[in-house]
């Protein structure tokens, strides 16, 4: 079964699986009826607990999005014998381009210029130079070496940045990588960085890693990035280093709770940069996100080895 694939999407789906029947589903609410009636082994594109339930025969399940802990909540996902994979692979580009465009904001004092062009204020002094940086020489530090860690990392280093990064598994990583080290080796690269990107997954070894002694052990002078998840943040945690100096500022494309709270104090702090989850936009990546679920859908039926296999273990 692929999931919101118009006519022509489906044919061109089938050219890379012959002798396999596509069943289409207009949307989600239809998928889980159409599962239980047409016998499905695998769905492209979407995850449910009602798709799990009509599904007996399922035997995979390709999602649309690099983040797997909604798929991996429900029980029978992790009871049956079920292949999931998903998008890691598609979104890294965007998601890096949006990492640099907050950084550069804060570097370059944008953050600040902006609102006052909108105030009609023309204040060369409103940045002090000292805080406009050049990133040549800087330091990046990676957490969560994956699809979209690597792509935050490449662009890093073509900036000059010296990137540091930290992967739960190993610690091989690109030659634009300086070091790579293991999660528990945080505590000691956060010091080292100018600015820290977390681009990792929600998993029970993630939550609330970013907490008071983390932003503790960053430079007063650092900027934090989350395009992560929110529940990797403790989010009172960051706003009182905000409030107390102990970090310059914090680009946030997603937040815990998401949305924010109409009242929250993070919307007022003039050196946080809020974008309301996303920085996978892209004219690109519906293009690509099919190329991918095209190619899986390809090995599937051959029986070769599959892109982005989820860990059910790890949750990603």
């Amino acid at each position: 079964m692929v999931v919101r694939a118009d006519a022509d999407r489906i044919a061109w789906l089938q050219a890379a699986a012959p002798g396999v029947e596509l069943v289409p589903a207009p949307d989600a609410e239809t998928a889980a009826a159409a599962v239980a009636v047409a016998g499905v082994q695998a769905v492209v594109g979407f995850c449910s607990a009602e798709i799990l339930e009509a599904g007996s025969e399922l035997r995979w399940i390709q999602l649309p999005f690099a983040g797997a802990e909604r798929c991996l909540e429900i029980p029978a996902v992790r009871e049956r014998d079920i292949l999931v994979t998903n998008a890691q692979r598609v979104y890294g580009p965007e998601i890096a381009e949006h990492v640099m465009a907050m950084i550069l904001s804060f570097t370059r004092g944008l953050y600040r210029y902006i609102p006052a062009q909108a105030e009609g204020v023309w204040n060369r002094g409103l940045v002090s130079e000292d805080l406009l940086w050049e990133l040549e020489g800087r330091t990046l530090l990676v957490v969560g070496l994956g699809g979209i860690g690597t792509e935050v990392a490449r662009l890093g280093n073509a900036m000059g940045m010296t990137v540091l990064a930290t992967r739960n598994s190993r610690r091989e990583g690109p030659p634009f990588v300086e070091y790579v080290g293991l999660a528990d080796e945080l505590p000691e690269l956060a010091p080292r960085a100018d600015v820290v990107v977390n681009a990792t997954p929600l998993t029970p070894a993630t939550a609330d890693l970013f907490d008071t002694d983390f932003f503790a052990a960053m430079k007063s002078t650092a900027y934090f990035i989350n395009v992560g998840r929110g529940g990797s943040v403790v989010t009172q945690d960051l706003v009182a280093a905000l409030e107390q100096g102990r970090l310059a500022g914090a680009g946030l494309d997603v937040t815990d709770p998401e949305p924010l709270p109409e009242n929250h104090p993070l919307w007022k702090m003039n050196n946080v940069i809020i974008t309301p989850h996303i920085a996978a936009g892209s004219d690109l990546r519906s293009e690509r996100l099919w190329i991918v679920m095209r190619e899986n859908l390809r090995r599937y039926v051959a029986g070769e080895r599959m892109l982005s296999v989820v860990d059910k273990s790890k949750g990603y």
